[in-house]
């Protein structure tokens, strides 16, 4: 075992004692106490530190291609899937990146607290590497621009819905007077972690499937 091992291993020993959810739902900020949250933050940038690809637009790439799930962000808009209304919980979060076609969505499966009804929110989009010869984010950026959202019931009471599945596309909201964006401070083969334009932080681990609405017919 070497010392650069060891900053990814205590990120993910202190994940995984806070991940309580059983559907896998991601973490945020805001379930853990200040103590707590300080330091998955210390940990994290620790791990930056010894990123093994910092330069991943160019060096890297191929490795953000695929499936994966989302265990933890300080993100406005994951921290509020939290709140859900009509006694809906999120489970799962998947991110699934298309590196040829520079497009990716993001699925995160939904259901009621009493197996009533499941379904999934999704959102496309497309991106672009920001390659730069001499900037702080030089080949670490992306420029991402939102498509569209798809609201889908898959099951209700367990029968299959395919008539709602979607039931409502609407366009996908992007930021007012900016192009989001997204820094990738640290990336192997199982790890990535992400830093957006408003600071907020996302890790996530390579998952070996897609999740069951893969979206193959919108990348």
């Amino acid at each position: 075992m070497t010392n650069q091992l060891l900053p990814k291993e205590k990120l993910q020993a202190s994940l995984h004692n806070i991940q309580t959810n059983s559907d896998g739902s991601p973490i945020t900020n805001l379930q853990l106490d200040k103590t707590t949250a300080a330091e998955i933050e210390q940990l994290t940038t620790e791990l930056e530190s010894v990123n093994p690809s910092p330069h991943p637009l160019v060096s890297a790439i191929s490795l953000l291609d695929g499936t994966w799930q989302l265990q933890y962000s300080t993100a406005r808009e994951i921290r509020s899937l939290a709140s859900l209304p009509l006694g809906l919980k999120v489970g799962r979060v998947y991110q699934v990146i298309d590196v040829a076609n520079q497009r990716f969505f993001n699925l995160a499966q939904v259901k009621h607290s009493l197996g009533l009804v499941s379904g999934y929110v999704r959102v496309t989009a497309n991106f672009e590497p920001v390659i730069e010869d001499s900037s702080p984010v030089a080949n670490k950026r992306i420029n991402v621009y939102f498509d569209k959202r798809y609201l889908s019931v898959e099951k209700i009471i367990g029968i299959d819905t395919p008539q709602l599945n979607p039931f409502k596309v609407i366009p996908a909201n992007n930021p007012a007077g900016r192009v989001a964006t997204l820094d990738i401070t640290y990336l192997d083969e199982t790890l990535r972690i992400g830093r957006g334009g408003d600071g907020s932080l996302f890790i996530l681990t390579k998952s070996e499937h897609l999740p069951e609405d893969s979206g193959e017919g919108i990348l």
